[in-house]
């Protein structure tokens, strides 16, 4: 399983750091909720991370609330700077025109296609945890291509966010 899913979805705050420029400081972040020091490799991060207990994953949660805590004390919008990122790989593509984007993302798009027509219709059979793993990649780097060209879901998020809010209400 992909350890930045499960942070992802106990930490969203730390996932969307991990994303952009201030990887490190999450990556520090997740390592000292697990006990692993504030020096910790990503790949140390990757691992315990993978086979976290129900208390270290409460641990993440809170550092997760700490992370966004002091991000808004320095005034630091984490989604701002993911769009940021996603916007200046737009513009490097846009001045160079490289062919390879368009074609990678032919390739990633067309092939998390046939994987799913050929498990919904052609009845291709593969070991489910193998199966379940290659949809999730696949379909994790399709919404990658997707967010590329047709923008993110961070506008979407927000129109979430305040239908709930004023459900609440």
């Amino acid at each position: 399983m992909d350890w930045k899913k499960i942070v992802a979805t106990v930490a969203p705050g730390l996932a969307t750091a991990l994303g952009g420029p201030l990887a490190g400081l999450a990556v520090k972040a997740l390592g000292g909720a697990l006990g692993l020091g504030d020096g910790a490799s990503e790949d140390a991060v990757a691992a315990a991370v993978t086979g976290a207990n129900p208390d270290q994953l409460l641990a993440i949660k809170q550092a997760d609330q700490a992370f966004k805590l002091k991000m808004r004390e320095l005034d630091v919008d984490l989604e701002r700077i993911a769009g940021e990122d996603r916007g200046s790989a737009r513009q490097t593509y846009s001045a160079t025109r490289d062919k390879m984007v368009p074609m990678l993302a032919m390739v990633i798009v067309g092939s998390f296609v046939a994987v799913i027509v050929g498990v919904l219709f052609f009845k291709v059979t593969v070991d489910a945890a193998l199966a379940g793993a290659l949809i999730g990649y696949l379909s994790a780097k399709a919404e990658q291509v997707v967010a590329f060209y047709f923008g993110s879901s961070a506008g979407s998020k927000g129109k979430d966010d305040a239908l709930a809010q004023a459900m609440r209400k």
